[in-house]
């Protein structure tokens, strides 16, 4: 099966001796059916020419964002809309020190900003420059942010010096890509399921008991699952996050609706149940508003108790 079969990959080209690589990378990923796009930075050019690089992608090359043609399509926001993944190849040190930093000075590191995609880094710089402690204080950054490193490799440097933060060389590069596509593909079969928040288990129509719960774990995990290819189902108490695009999403409120819905989505390839469900309930619900001046001793039942009748 051929992964790269109308996939659309935007290519980030960065300043560097190694920047006539990317010809390469344009090359072998148009003739394996992908769409690409790119983006030149100022120093890129400097490297390889925009008429070099539209002639292998055969498609436009971006490079200033404060192109009135350009921005009248807002291309930081349509570019990472466009892709299914971004590569930057060659990354420099200075441009990993602005992604890591949240800097937006010009278009590669706008999108880069903007994007909702996996953004893959393919690192080429001096050995001394790799190991500097700020370069790996922004690869830690960088991660954590889900960006994707390959490479660098250790080798024979431009400048005459030896050791690791050689670029990883084209195929290598097509090889991580075609791995991150086909592991998409084939989670596609995979189902998912995920309970997130809290539920609220109501004493009268206003007054309810619940868990603390902001349920940023359970939607982070959705959404990873999400990304990886999985057929993922959300079943959510009340919270202040939003609904995740591309993710099935059930709203719940109380620990009785979050267990039926579980059972109506079930079975599932995966289930993580990371909701913090109220472990008790009020045995005797008041259907009107219990008035203030009422004195109030409330009887709680644990959940399995009104649960079970389910199973």
């Amino acid at each position: 099966m051929n992964y790269f079969e109308n996939k659309n990959i935007l290519l980030i080209i960065c300043g560097g001796i190694s920047a006539y690589k990317s010809l390469e990378i344009i090359r072998l990923l148009r003739k394996s059916g992908s769409h690409v796009k790119t983006i030149l930075t100022k120093s890129a050019k400097e490297f390889v020419t925009p008429l070099s690089v539209s002639s292998l992608s055969q498609e436009k090359v971006y490079d200033d964002i404060f192109s009135v043609e350009n921005e009248a399509e807002m291309d930081h926001i349509s570019l990472s809309r466009w892709a299914d993944a971004i590569l930057v190849a060659p990354v420099t040190a200075n441009t990993l020190s602005k992604v890591a930093s949240g800097n937006a000075e010009d278009l590669a590191s706008t999108v880069l900003l903007a994007s909702n995609k996996q953004i893959f880094l393919a690192p080429a710089m001096n050995v001394r420059m790799w190991e500097h402690p700020s370069t790996k204080e922004n690869i830690i950054k960088l991660k954590n942010f889900g960006y994707k490193f390959i490479g660098p490799e250790i080798g024979d440097m431009a400048c005459g010096e030896y050791g690791e933060g050689k670029m990883t060389e084209p195929n290598e590069i097509k090889n991580t890509l075609k791995n991150y596509f086909s592991n998409i593909e084939k989670n596609r079969k995979f189902k998912a399921l995920v309970t997130a928040g809290p539920t609220n288990e109501y004493i009268d129509p206003v007054r309810f008991i619940t868990n603390k719960s902001s349920g940023k774990q359970g939607y982070e995990i959705a959404k990873c699952l999400r990304d990886n290819g999985f057929d993922t189902t959300l079943i959510s108490g009340t919270t202040n996050i939003k609904t995740l695009d591309g993710v099935n999403f059930v709203s719940v409120e109380t620990a009785e609706e979050m267990f039926k819905e579980t059972l109506n989505n079930l079975p599932a390839d995966v289930a993580i149940f990371s909701a913090a469900v109220s472990d008790f309930r009020v045995k005797n619900y008041n259907d009107t508003k219990i008035k203030k001046s009422e004195k109030l001793n409330l009887e709680l039942e644990k959940k399995y108790r009104y649960l079970k009748s389910y199973i």
